[in-house]
């Protein structure tokens, strides 16, 4: 299997990057509703922040870089052609996913930097509070992160749903060429 996509499957790269954003989000959904709950004598009070925000930090790179990747190479083409307003759902869906990987760090950045701490990304590095743009950063930047976050989940689910349809009722080879097959 080649790093790069090709015109029929995709590279070694898109596929990892794909998944490792997958596993990024089974963690990071979880952690959120967990951490939310926390009280300061839990034992995971510190733990779960400290992952959430570091592979949210991670997972936002991640999503820049795969963009990038997206923009400069090439990509298998689409499955043969569908009703136009499904064309338009799928794409409608990739878009909004795309947003949501890039809102709800934003917005996890903004609500962690309120109070003018710096983030710990792994003992790794720090980014630091940067700016306080508006009043109530914290409260506002928390829905917008938690909305965004349900978003996404729906997202998710419709993005399954339609590479299931792909795969059982299309029969094309959508989901074989995100497994690398």
């Amino acid at each position: 299997m080649k790093i790069k996509n090709t015109t029929t499957h995709y590279g070694l790269l898109s596929i990892g990057v794909h998944w490792l954003t997958v596993i990024f989000i089974a963690i990071l959904f979880p952690s959120g509703l967990i951490m939310v709950d926390l009280d300061y004598y839990d034992s995971g009070y510190q733990t779960y922040p400290h992952i959430h925000k570091s592979l949210g930090v991670l997972l936002f790179s991640l999503t820049i870089g795969r963009m990038l990747w997206l923009l400069l190479l090439s990509k298998p083409p689409e499955p043969l052609p569908q009703s136009p307003l499904l064309h338009l759902l799928a794409k409608s869906v990739h878009a909004l996913l795309y947003l949501c990987l890039l809102l709800i760090p934003v917005s996890g950045y903004l609500i962690s930097t309120a109070d003018g701490r710096s983030i710990d990304v792994f003992n790794w590095f720090s980014l630091p509070a940067l700016f306080t743009p508006f009043k109530n950063q914290a409260d506002i930047a928390g829905n917008i992160h938690a909305t965004a976050a349900w978003g996404l989940m729906t997202l998710i689910a419709l993005h399954v749903v339609g590479t299931l349809k792909h795969h059982f009722i299309n029969k094309d080879n959508i989901l074989k060429r995100m497994f690398g097959l």
